[in-house]
């Protein structure tokens, strides 16, 4: 339905009242995905909650994406394997140190800084594609959420180069698993043990960055009942759990050589590790290798404050606040029962009596604000230009791979609410609502952009996102000039906000 006034279509300022049921569902289907679009609410409403629930809480067996966003993912998916690629780039740096002549110094270092940015610039859009088109938004909401659990900082030495590996064998494939397998999938991959500096833990030398993480950050979480014997007992267990660039094995002492582990750049290394029985949690672990590192996580994973804090920060992201005791109790309990299984805590989670209602409350972080206004504007259009969708992100404070502190953003509402972000969001909205805003510019410069405009006053809009809108939303929407002032006003919106 729209007015012509003698100006641009703009939307009418009347609205039938949405259907209760209809509208619970587009609460229900925002809370878990990046953005309720009219595509996927007709997809949810054909199928049934339970359905459309149960298929998202299985672990995808592969990408789900419409061939263009495919097409680029493919494209931006490095061909050789970390290992190499990391070597690779290693030898180019090397080599640009050697460099004689200062002007061919600078050159090369600036190469290599650029490959390092390509990288990451790489693993960002593919991860913007799979957000906004992948059809296990579920899985791609959790991905997100545990990347910034264990969270690693781009910026650091040369993860620039490991980040998108770390997103897609470290996280996105135990998303929906148990939690310990998780934890281990962190603990093994190169990007984690160079951004908490367990590569430089040896015996003799124990570095406690990562251990104190791993426990205050990643599991049992602050006044659980660790102590700080805990963590140093923790850090000596890990001790030559590290990193490995070199194409040969290292030479190993005879005693301890089959303890050898390594998996690409991963390496346990005997040479470096503290021997010595440990006292952690209660337990006494024995020395005797990689085994220990196993016993430790079975005790830390098992342990009842990682269930209370796991499924406390679970909860606390898919509605906004900080959960009560009965529901986090609630979760912690499952959490216990089946092991550490991701998939049935959530399941809990999203039948909790008040789960619906808490969305009317969740402020939406910037991630989830951005991508949940593409994802309307340009339902089913695949974009072509991922970079603006950074920039928004960046502007507002919430980059991908741009957290420099191992905490991870903050999920709580004051933390992106104030006058400065608002004012922000809504020169976001412009440009989101006003026309293509640059996504539909393809890669290569000799061609032109793509037309595309946002609609965001759609179907679904008048059938039902209409009849949630406050009176004030609705006299401020009548005033719009232009449907682009409309579209504008509408994603700066409280309600959209939410």
């Amino acid at each position: 339905m729209f007015l012509v006034v003698g100006r641009p279509l703009v939307a009418a300022p009347t609205w039938a009242p949405a259907s209760p049921s209809a509208a619970e569902d587009v609460t229900f289907l925002d809370a878990l995905t990046w953005g309720v679009t009219p595509s996927a609410f007709a997809a949810l409403r054909a199928e049934g909650r339970d359905r459309w629930l149960k298929e998202q809480l299985r672990l995808p067996t592969g990408l789900h994406l419409p061939p263009d966003a495919q097409a680029q993912v493919d494209a931006l998916t490095p061909k050789a394997g970390l290992f190499e690629r990391v070597l690779a780039l290693d030898a180019q740096a090397k080599a640009a140190n050697t460099e004689l002549d200062p002007e061919v110094k600078k050159a090369a270092q600036g190469a290599y800084q650029s490959a390092l940015n390509g990288a990451a610039r790489d693993a960002t859009a593919a991860w913007v594609l799979r957000a906004l088109y992948s059809s296990d938004q579920l899985p791609e909401r959790l991905t997100w959420f545990w990347f910034n659990r264990f969270n690693v900082h781009q910026g650091k030495a040369n993860l620039r180069a490991m980040v998108g590996d770390y997103l897609d064998t470290a996280i996105r494939p135990h998303v929906l698993g148990r939690f310990r397998d998780l934890l281990m999938a962190t603990l093994r991959h190169p990007a984690m043990l160079r951004y908490l500096d367990n590569a430089d833990n040896a015996a003799g030398h124990v570095n406690e960055n990562y251990a104190r993480e791993i426990m205050e950050l990643h599991t049992m979480g602050v006044g659980s009942g660790y102590t700080q014997g805990d963590v140093e007992a923790l850090a000596r267990i890990l001790t030559g759990v590290g990193i490995d660039m070199r194409p040969e094995d290292p030479k190993l002492r005879p005693d301890h050589a089959a303890d050898f582990i390594r998996d690409g750049l991963f390496e346990f290394n005997p040479n470096r590790h503290d021997y010595g029985d440990k006292l952690f949690l209660g337990h006494t672990i024995r020395g005797r290798g990689w085994p220990e590192v196993e016993e430790a996580l079975d005790f830390i994973s098992r342990d009842p404050a990682t269930a209370t804090n796991v499924s406390r920060a679970l909860a606390a992201y898919f509605t906004g606040r900080r959960p009560d005791d009965t529901l986090t109790a609630r979760l912690a309990a499952v959490f216990i029962r089946t092991n550490g299984d991701i998939a049935a805590v959530m399941e809990a989670l999203v039948h909790a009596p008040d789960f619906t209602a808490a969305q009317a409350r969740a402020f939406k972080d910037p991630v989830r604000y951005v991508l949940s206004a593409v994802r309307l504007a340009y339902d089913g259009r695949v974009i072509r230009n991922t970079g603006p969708v950074l920039g928004w992100l960046n502007r507002l404070g919430e980059g991908p791979f741009n957290r420099s502190t191992p905490d991870g953003y903050p999920v709580d509402a004051a933390a992106w609410s104030g006058p400065g972000q608002l004012a922000t969001r809504f020169e976001i909205a412009r440009q989101i609502g006003s026309g293509p805003a640059g996504l539909f510019k393809p890669a290569l410069p000799d061609q032109p952009d793509e037309p595309a405009f946002p609609l965001v006053a759609n179907a679904l809009y008048f059938s039902t996102l209409a009849g949630t809108l406050s009176p004030a939303t609705r006299a401020t929407l009548a005033q719009a000039v232009s449907q682009q002032d409309w579209n504008t006003l509408y994603l700066a919106s409280p309600e959209f906000m939410r």
